[in-house]
């Protein structure tokens, strides 16, 4: 009994130093990667055996060709336990980086709702104020002249207008959100999208004092959704100009390399404050902060700008045809530059 208890403590003292020195080696890990904290970890575990039966096989006083025969053998598991353990450990990191990111996007998705849901609410109500203003005024006789009438019914046609377009925009976004978007894909030119674009955009322009400049050549022909490629490309076109100061330019061009599209619209609105960046694209960020939007921030036929959501259907769009969609600062202003794969041909997809 005395033996056994003496093994057992030999063992003891061998694993006890062995997990001390991995504890010691994982607090100074501990803001590294989960994959290597479970290797260190897997390390310890089968570490602390061998230790224990060296150190077992050493008190036992055994002769070296033995004592060789139970290192190999330990040795041999130890490189078993390692290998599989790295694959189940992988997986297991895997998993846990998987989790924690699909935590943080449910996190941005539902503060995105709450600020959509603000945004619209906003929205609503001040139109909603006015048309019903509007409308009592008219019902109750409070206005007789024509001039004061006429121009009553042109604000609320204007406001109606204005929650259609909001109204289209979420259905849209709620399409895309939805993983219901399906695109019909055709061959599409895009010098004929750009153009319905810019006639368009062009009342807006108009208004606003702000030139559209489009390329004569070098517009390639792409596979993808035409009425999604049109909405990209307004969408692109109302939010630079909207935020274009007059007297300034909004240009576009487009191009091919090797087997991707791209297209892009620049603008001299002065660019982006660079913490803005990366949010451009979100859901209800209208950058107030980021650009400085004329006093009447009109939409396409004279509503006011809607509820921040173009841009984030843009990304919705170009994402949905296997794209994707940035922006970067000029040196007057910025550029929104959009990138789909070329495709093939569509009589090539049904052959």
């Amino acid at each position: 009994m005395s033996d056994l208890l003496l093994i057992g403590l030999y063992a003891l003292a061998a694993g006890t130093v062995v997990g001390v020195a991995g504890a010691f080696t994982l607090r100074l890990l501990r803001k590294r990667s989960i994959l290597l904290h479970v290797a260190v970890l897997l390390t310890i575990t089968v570490a602390s055996v061998a230790a224990g039966v060296a150190a077992v096989a050493h008190a036992m006083f055994l002769s070296p060709h033995d004592l060789q025969v139970v290192l190999i053998t330990v040795a041999a598991s130890a490189a078993v336990s390692l290998a599989v353990g790295a694959a189940f450990g992988r997986r297991l990191a895997n998993a846990s980086v998987w989790a924690a990111q699909a935590r943080e996007r449910e996190r941005q998705l539902e503060a995105g709702r709450r600020d959509l849901v603000a945004w619209v609410s906003h929205d609503l109500r001040t139109p909603l104020a006015g048309l019903r203003a509007m409308a009592e005024a008219l019902e109750d006789n409070v206005v007789h002249d024509r001039q004061t009438m006429a121009e009553y019914h042109r604000r609320i046609r204007v406001e109606t207008d204005r929650m259609a377009y909001l109204v289209d925009d979420l259905f849209e976004l709620s399409r895309i959100n939805a993983g219901a978007l399906r695109l019909a894909l055709s061959a599409v030119p895009l010098r004929d999208v750009v153009s319905d674009a810019i006639a368009t955009t062009a009342p807006l322009a108009a208004r606003r004092g702000v030139r559209i400049l489009a390329s004569e050549t070098g517009w390639p022909v792409v596979t993808g959704g035409e009425p999604e490629l049109s909405r990209v490309v307004a969408n692109l076109l109302v939010n630079s100009v909207r935020y274009t100061p007059p007297d300034g330019t909004v240009t576009v061009d487009a191009g091919a390399e090797q087997d991707e599209v791209w297209l892009a619209v620049t603008d001299t609105c002065g660019g982006i404050p660079e913490p803005d960046l990366p949010r451009v694209f979100d859901v209800a960020f209208r950058g107030e902060r980021a650009r400085t939007p004329a006093p009447q921030d009109d939409g396409p036929d004279g509503a006011t700008a809607g509820g921040g959501l173009g841009l984030a259907i843009v990304r919705g769009l170009i994402e949905a045809h296997g794209g994707h969609v940035g922006v970067r600062n000029t040196s007057d202003g910025c550029r929104f530059e959009v990138r789909i794969p070329r495709g093939e041909p569509v009589a090539a997809r049904h052959r």
